[in-house]
């Protein structure tokens, strides 16, 4: 390559930077590369590592490390300055050196901070080498390391240099803590375990391809990072799948998860829904979208009605919509899915046999349900879970913790002496607010009430350990069914232990599932099944006693007095005057959560993860608990983002 024809290629990459500059002018986005010693002004970094020689990639080169040349560069390292500039003349030198046989030898100078790379010499031949296309640039490399706060993003970064240790992989830089251990899980690869040369090629391979075919179609629409597309499409198809699909097979199989993807770019990705959905367009709007007129209705267990109590409420439900809807429904059973593969089956099968919408019941169900709402976009899947962050499908669930503010004030009221056992189940998504909603209603009655805290997914004693401290007032799980043979059954809800030992219930939340499954194929024959363009996220479904999906059952065994209590309360949760947490609270480690002047919002309340300060006891972290709670505190616990990476086993 001669001078001039050098030139030539600086007016094209000059062309290509003045443009990006006015884009990104346009976008209120600053132009030019970031500048590090303005990131570490604010960031006082902890320490420096020196990695030495190695390849970068250099689409993750951001920055340099001082301002001294940042003007003459647009945010890409493409090149801003006349043609008539030194800096036009180095580059071309460059040029027509990178083009020689000689080529570009002297690696750059570079820091790297949280995953990417700010250059300290080598401006030039960055912009040079990412001119013409390549993908990775030798560089000598210093880390910097940041204070660790125990932030989302510094907990990521933390965790990626873990990965690399083992991995050698660069190119894959996640934002949120937890992901690094989702993609070794989804390539079937232990913490820590060393990769292969043939692994590191073929994942940069895969990778690349993935990335080169999102970003094509993505063309900067939504601010979701490479990676993130490579997770979500790996919850959905196998690994292995990358490497044999066509460029157009991949593009369709992008466009299939691209409305998850889009909620990956979202502030709030799952729009949580307490009210029932309420009909719109009229007439008019049914003649311009039909709405159907019968439904075929599927429902997926994990076990089977005789041995699982959950299974029994869930087809309870079933059986319910099918008594109040008539002939408008088909419903359907598939009991036994306890794998991820007899899950699968059972969703092809509900398929073939004509379901339009479809419901499994339990959250173990949740990824296969996402790949069969990928594959079947046109019925609608639903799942018994709460927070899964996927418009494909929605999630189900109700607000317990109502129910668990009334047997609270039942069991402060009827409570020997100020300590109320309390067993519960899992820490996931609900169960801190179930429990200090219990404690608040124990304190409505009892203002020095103490809850006793206990986990059914940790060993012991729990039930043998209370009758040791003298507390005779325990609340354990909730009733599995509406039948009123559960009520005689202990062992379920708030129950008082005799003097004679007998067990005495008194009250205990239970679910309305049938009233669930109602309300929801009304909102579909009506027209008020909506989300989509209007409003992209994840829908989950979170509603209590004002729509009759929860209720309290009470024990006829109960004083007169505490049932009219307990009936007051039910009626003011129903209507909204009465809401658990709108009132003073303090945690257990006096920070105040309410000053008492507004409500919770749903959000707040479902991702609870402190206790109130008249409950004794903590929430179990994962090594804490039973290996029978992993999987489901894996998926749905509050600290899943923090969990180790498992291999997948059964349900």
């Amino acid at each position: 390559m001669n001078r001039t024809e050098a030139f030539d290629e600086y007016s094209r990459a000059l062309k290509a930077g003045l443009r990006e500059y006015k884009e990104l002018l346009n976008a209120d986005r600053d132009p030019y590369p970031a500048v590090l010693d303005d990131i570490l002004a604010e960031n006082p970094p902890e320490s420096t590592v020196s990695i030495g020689l190695m390849e970068i990639p250099a689409d993750q080169i951001v920055g340099t490390k001082t301002a001294g040349r940042t003007l003459a560069l647009s945010a890409s390292f493409l090149p801003l300055l006349d043609d008539d500039s030194e800096f036009a003349s180095k580059w071309v030198s460059l040029c027509m050196a990178h083009l020689s046989d000689e080529g570009i030898r002297d690696p750059i100078i570079c820091f790297e901070y949280l995953g990417e790379f700010y250059v300290q010499e080598g401006n030039k031949r960055v912009s040079v080498l990412r001119h013409f296309g390549a993908t990775r640039i030798p560089a000598i490399v210093t880390r910097i390391l940041p204070k660790n706060d125990g932030s989302p993003r510094i907990k990521a970064y933390f965790e990626f240099l873990e990965f690399f240790k083992s991995s050698g992989i660069y190119n894959v830089q996640f934002q949120r803590p937890g992901e690094y251990s989702r993609l070794l899980s989804a390539l079937g690869k232990e913490p820590g375990e060393a990769w292969t040369e043939r692994e590191k090629l073929t994942f940069n391979a895969y990778f690349q391809y993935l990335r080169d075919t999102f970003d094509a179609l993505n063309g900067k629409l939504l601010s979701v990072r490479p990676e993130e597309a490579l997770l979500l499409w790996l919850t959905v198809y196998p690994y292995r799948d990358l490497g044999q699909l066509t460029g157009d097979e991949l593009k369709k199989s992008l466009h299939a998860i691209w409305d998850d993807l889009a909620v990956l770019a979202q502030p709030e990705p799952v729009k949580v829904e307490t009210e029932t959905p309420k009909a719109k367009g009229g007439i008019l709007g049914r003649i311009i979208a039909p709405t159907p007129e019968h439904l075929n209705v599927a429902f997926l267990h994990q076990l089977d009605s005789a041995s699982s109590g959950w299974s029994k409420a869930h087809d309870e439900g079933r059986a319910y919509l099918e008594q109040v809807m008539g002939d408008a429904v088909t419903t359907r059973s598939y009991f036994g899915a306890a794998t991820p593969e007899q899950v699968e089956a059972a969703l092809e099968q509900a398929v073939e046999d004509g379901a339009q919408v479809v419901f499994t019941t339990t959250p173990q169900m949740g990824r296969a349900t996402l790949k069969a709402a990928v594959r079947y976009p046109k019925i609608r899947f639903l799942n018994c879970s709460v927070d899964t962050p996927y418009p494909s499908i929605r999630t189900y669930y109700s607000r317990l913790y109502e129910g668990k503010f009334i047997t609270g004030a039942i069991a402060g009221a009827m409570a020997n002496n100020d300590h109320i056992g309390y067993i519960a189940s899992y820490p996931i998504f609900g169960e801190p607010a179930s429990i200090n909603a219990f404690a608040l209603g124990a304190q409505l009655t009892n203002p020095r009430a103490k809850i006793d805290l206990r986990w059914s997914c940790q060993a012991g004693r729990p039930v043998t350990d209370f009758v040791s401290k003298g507390i005779r007032v325990i609340s354990n799980r909730e009733l599995p069914s509406q039948e009123p043979i559960y009520m005689d059954f202990c062992n379920f809800g708030t129950y008082q232990i005799e003097d004679d030992g007998l067990l005495t219930p008194l009250a205990s939340p239970c679910w309305m599932w049938g009233k669930f499954y109602e309300t929801v194929i009304r909102s579909i024959m009506s027209g008020a099944w909506s989300g989509g363009k209007d409003d992209p996220r994840a829908v989950n479904y979170w509603w209590g006693m004002d729509t009759g999906v929860i209720d309290v059952k009470l024990s006829e065994k109960l004083p007169d007095g505490v049932r009219i209590l307990a009936e007051m309360l039910r009626k003011g949760l129903q209507d909204g005057s009465i809401d658990p947490f709108l009132r003073p609270i303090t945690a257990q480690d006096g920070s105040v959560k309410n000053d008492g002047s507004r409500s919770l919002t749903p959000d707040e309340v479902l991702r609870m993860d402190w206790l109130c300060d008249n409950v004794e006891g903590h929430i179990p972290g994962f090594d804490e608990i039973e290996p029978f709670a992993k999987p489901i505190v894996r998926q749905l616990g509050i600290y899943r983002d923090s969990i180790p990476v498992e291999e997948e086993g059964s349900l």
